[in-house]
């Protein structure tokens, strides 16, 4: 039987820098959201990527080299590093994405040139004259009702004036059938307060858009334009069709498409919103199933900033605290969809008393007790159900309520130190074999759904406790409906305590 389809994005982001650990939370929200859909038994297509034909891009390059003025085969060899970096950190950090896109790519070039033809056949295309602001921190027109005291609202700078001959895309002619398909599929944008922000910009805001620039020399050309580029966002929003082949693999193409969720930074939902929806509109694609934008961070309460010296690298923080516990931290602390805040202090406290003295001590008790009192030997079955856990834990994780998720886990694992608690597993030990048997066995398998819940959060944990368990290839055979049914620990399956999940952080 065919197995359905999940596709999801990151947006491809810009290489003017390295990777900060704003970026590492929305690749591994997304990299969880895949494992999640894995563990269900789909087949998962988990798209990320770099931006390279931005403007930020070739001013990063220029200081690179210390001149103004570059040849083409300098500024690909500046992308060429820097992609490389990202794509490092990605693997570094063990994102399990199936794909990498660049925008410099063959495959990307031959996908804007074909969606390019559509709209210019359906005549959405046309020649005009700009005369307006550009702000290059968006690099995107912005109109004077945008403005905030006379800058742009997001990077806080004035734009620049700008005048030359551009090819404009017809957006505003898709104005009320963007409208209708979002009152209609009030799903398509989340969380609700970002679908307000986009359905007030496009009723009051949206205008047709420039979709070429005449003055910049580096980007993707297309038969129909000469001498100019296509510009950015036309050209970058595409990626996520090319992915999946579109204009190279239509059999591809056809299995993945639509995307079932877009996950962007709030400041970019107006380009994943209003702009995106009529592109494919007008090239006569489907939309795709959702788009859900994410706050921002702040780093001890204060703007990141390489002047303030406060960018977080994650894969320090990975190699210094562990790649699950950076999960953890992050998909845990800030709801998702909410502004939130990075500090070292939070994450410490979190590790110690959630990982280490929570899930790491109760793993590390129980297979303790059971070598103990039974040679390390799993006791006889009882009967138990969990679930109503499961229902509430898939409700919350399919409508992105990571931490609501998390918080599901956490209860089983307080609900664990409960019994252990009432039961005096130790006592019983002197007096009641047979009850001893029932908790012992209660906790384990217990804590074996624990680890197949946790599993698309913290994989690496989730593989440790399956693997004391000795069970994590038999495991894997299994489908998704009978990992989470009771009983799946067999009697007189041997564990082994063995090592701390979490150790404890030296001070």
């Amino acid at each position: 039987m065919k197995k359905e389809k999940y596709y999801i994005t990151t947006p491809i982001y810009y290489i003017n820098d390295k990777p900060h650990i704003g970026h590492a939370y929305t690749t591994i929200t997304a990299d969880t959201l895949a494992n999640y859909n894995r563990l269900k038994g789909r087949d998962v297509y988990f798209l990320t990527g770099t931006d390279e034909n931005s403007q930020k891009n070739i001013k990063a390059a220029e200081r690179h080299f210390g001149k103004t003025k570059l040849d083409k085969k300098e500024i690909q060899e500046y992308l060429d590093v820097m992609s490389a970096i990202w794509q490092r950190t990605w693997d570094e950090m063990k994102i399990t994405n199936t794909d990498f896109i660049r925008t410099t790519e063959d495959r990307h070039l031959a996908a804007v040139k074909e969606f390019f033809t559509r709209v210019w056949k359906k005549g959405d295309i046309y020649e005009g004259f700009y005369e307006g602001l550009y702000c290059e921190g968006c690099e995107t027109f912005i109109s004077e009702k945008e403005l905030v005291d006379g800058k742009c609202p997001i990077h806080k700078e004035p734009p620049k004036a700008i005048k030359e001959k551009n090819y404009f895309f017809r957006l505003s002619k898709y104005r009320a059938e963007l409208l209708d398909y979002i009152e209609k599929n009030p799903e398509f944008i989340m969380p609700e307060g970002r679908r307000k922000e986009v359905i007030s910009y496009i009723r009051e805001f949206m205008e047709d858009v420039s979709i070429t620039r005449e003055s910049i020399k580096w980007g993707i050309t297309v038969p129909e334009v000469k001498d100019q580029a296509v510009y950015v966002w036309f050209d970058a929003l595409i990626n996520y069709l090319t992915g999946v082949g579109f204009g190279t693999d239509d059999k591809k193409f056809k299995t993945y498409w639509p995307a079932d969720l877009h996950l962007v930074g709030k400041d970019i939902i107006k380009f994943h919103c209003a702009l995106w929806p009529a592109m494919l509109l007008s090239a006569g694609l489907p939309l795709p199933k959702q788009v859900f934008a994410h706050g921002f961070f702040t780093i001890g309460g204060q703007k990141m900033s390489k002047s303030l010296g406060n960018v977080v690298d994650p894969v320090e923080v990975a190699k210094k605290y562990g790649h699950d516990a950076l999960r953890y931290y992050l998909l845990r602390e800030i709801p998702f969809g909410e502004d939130g805040d990075f500090s070292f202090e939070r994450l410490e406290e979190r590790y110690s008393s959630d990982l280490a003295n929570g899930l790491g001590n109760l793993v590390s008790r129980v297979l303790a007790m059971t070598e103990k009192y039974f040679n390390g030997e799993t006791p006889k079955k009882i009967k138990g159900d969990l679930s109503e856990f499961w229902k509430k834990y898939e409700e919350n994780v399919e409508n992105l309520k990571l931490h609501n998720a998390l918080n599901l886990i956490w209860e089983q694992i307080a609900i664990c130190d409960e019994i252990v608690d009432k039961e005096k597993p130790w006592e019983l030990a002197k007096k009641d074999e047979k009850k001893l048997a029932e908790v012992i066995y209660g906790l384990l398998e217990r804590i074996r759904q624990i680890s197949w819940a946790l599993w698309p959060f913290l994989p690496e944990t989730s593989e440790k406790i399956l693997t004391k368990y000795g069970i994590l290839e038999i495991e894997r055979e299994k489908g998704y409906s009978q990992l989470k049914k009771w009983g799946g620990l067999e009697e007189g399956q041997k564990v082994e305590k063995g090592d701390a999940l979490f150790p404890r952080l030296e001070k």
